[in-house]
C-alpha cells in the first residue's frame, strides 16, 4: 500500500514540467566535446545505478527533472545498465514518453554497448553484428529514432579494431547515432581507433574513462596528453571514486552503502592511509569553501580536455550537491593536492 506522502509526490511528478528558467540559473557551464561543435554540460547524469528494475520509478523521474532543471542536458546510459540488462534504457524511455516528450532536442542522450547482453556468440564484444543489433535494441527500449552518442563500451581483443570502428561509422551513416565514442580504451587502443576514424572521417568525439583524485591511470599511460594533442574530449566516470571521495565512509560503512552491495568496490580499500588522505583533502576543500565531493569534481574539471564528468545519484539532493563546482585552483592548492595524493 502506497503511503499518502509517496502518492502526493507521484501526482506532483506526473504533472510536473521542466523549469522555464532552467538556462537562466547560471548553475551550469558547457564545454565543447573535443574539437566538435557539440557542447556538453560540465556535469552529466549517469544511469548506471538506481535506474534498474527494482528501483523507485518516481525517484528516477524526480532525479531527471532535477538534473534537467539545473542545466544537466546529458544523460549517460548503457545497454547493460540495470539490473536487469536493458532496464535503465526502458525506464529512461518511459520518462521521455511521459514527461519529456517535447524536450528531446534539448537533451543529449548517450548509450553504450560492449558487455554481454544476450545468449550465444553474438551478444557480446565489438563485432559489426553485435553493435548493429545492440543499438537497434537500445533505440527500441528508449523509444528513439537515434541517440546523440553511441559508445563502444570496452575493447574487444577478439575483434579487429577496424571492424568495430567501421561498424560505428556505418551506424552514423544510417542515422542511428550522431556521434561515436569509445570507453575504457587505453592509449594504445585509442590511437589505433583514432587512426581508423580519421581515415573514415567518422565523427568520433569522446573517450569515456575512469579518472579521479585517487585514480590517475590516464595520466600515467599518457592517454590524457594524447587527447590534448589529438583533439578529442574525455568524459569522466567515477569522479568520486564510487563514493570514496565523499563523507559516506568517514565514520564507518553504512549498511545500505555501495561497498555493502557492489562487486567493484570492496571494504579493503578503506585503509588507514586512504582515510588520512581523505581527511587532508577534506581540510583543503573546507579552506576553499567546498565539501570533499565538490573539490573532487572541481579538480577533474580543471583541464579543458575533460568535456564533462558523469555523476551517479540516488536522490535529487545528491544531484544538487554535485553541481556546486569551482574548477579554478591556485598553484599552491594543486601542489598540496599532489602532495596528499602522492
Amino acid at each position: 500500500m502506497t503511503d499518502e506522502s509517496t502518492f502526493k509526490k507521484f501526482l506532483m511528478n506526473k504533472e510536473r514540467i521542466p523549469d522555464p528558467m532552467r538556462y537562466k540559473k547560471e548553475a551550469m557551464h558547457y564545454r565543447r566535446a573535443g574539437g566538435s561543435g557539440l557542447k556538453l554540460p560540465e556535469i552529466s547524469l549517469g544511469l548506471w545505478h538506481n535506474f534498474g528494475s527494482f528501483d523507485n520509478f518516481e525517484n528516477m523521474r524526480d532525479m531527471v527533472f532535477t538534473a534537467f532543471d539545473n542545466g544537466i542536458t546529458m544523460f549517460d546510459i548503457a545497454n547493460n545498465y540495470g539490473p536487469r540488462n536493458g532496464a535503465a534504457e526502458e525506464n529512461f524511455g518511459k520518462l521521455l514518453r511521459e514527461s519529456f516528450r517535447g524536450y528531446r532536442d534539448e537533451m543529449l542522450i548517450a548509450t553504450k554497448a560492449g558487455f554481454g547482453m544476450w545468449k550465444g556468440p553474438y551478444g557480446d564484444g565489438g563485432s559489426k553484428k553485435y553493435l548493429t543489433a545492440a543499438l537497434d535494441q537500445s533505440l527500441s527500449r528508449l523509444g528513439l529514432d537515434y541517440v546523440d552518442i553511441f559508445y563502444h563500451h570496452r575493447p574487444a581483443p577478439e575483434t579487429p579494431i577496424e571492424e568495430t570502428c567501421y561498424a560505428l561509422h556505418r551506424l552514423v551513416e544510417q542515422g542511428k547515432t550522431l556521434y561515436v565514442g569509445i570507453s575504457n580504451y587505453n592509449r594504445e587502443q585509442t590511437e589505433a581507433a583514432v587512426n581508423v576514424f580519421r581515415e573514415l572521417r567518422t565523427p568520433f568525439i569522446l573517450n569515456q574513462v575512469c579518472y579521479n583524485l585517487l585514480d590517475r591511470h590516464i595520466e600515467q599511460e599518457g592517454l590524457k596528453r594524447y587527447a590534448e594533442e589529438t583533439g578529442f574530449g574525455l568524459i569522466v566516470y567515477s569522479p568520486l571514486a564510487q563514493g570514496l571521495l565523499t563523507d559516506k565512509y568517514r565514520y564507518g560503512v553504512p549498511e545500505n552503502s555501495r561497498i555493502r552491495k557492489s562487486f567493484t568496490l570492496k571494504e579493503e580499500r578503506l585503509t588507514p592511509t586512504l582515510m588520512k588522505q581523505l581527511d587532508e583533502l577534506r581540510d583543503l576543500a573546507e579552506a576553499r569553501g567546498q565539501t570533499l565531493p565538490e573539490l573532487a569534481l572541481s579538480w577533474v574539471l580543471k583541464d579543458k580536455t575533460v568535456s564533462s564528468v558523469i555523476i551517479g545519484a540516488s536522490s535529487s539532493e545528491q544531484i544538487l550537491d554535485n553541481i556546486k563546482i569551482n574548477p579554478s585552483f591556485t598553484g599552491e592548492e594543486l601542489k598540496r593536492i599532489e602532495e596528499i595524493c602522492k
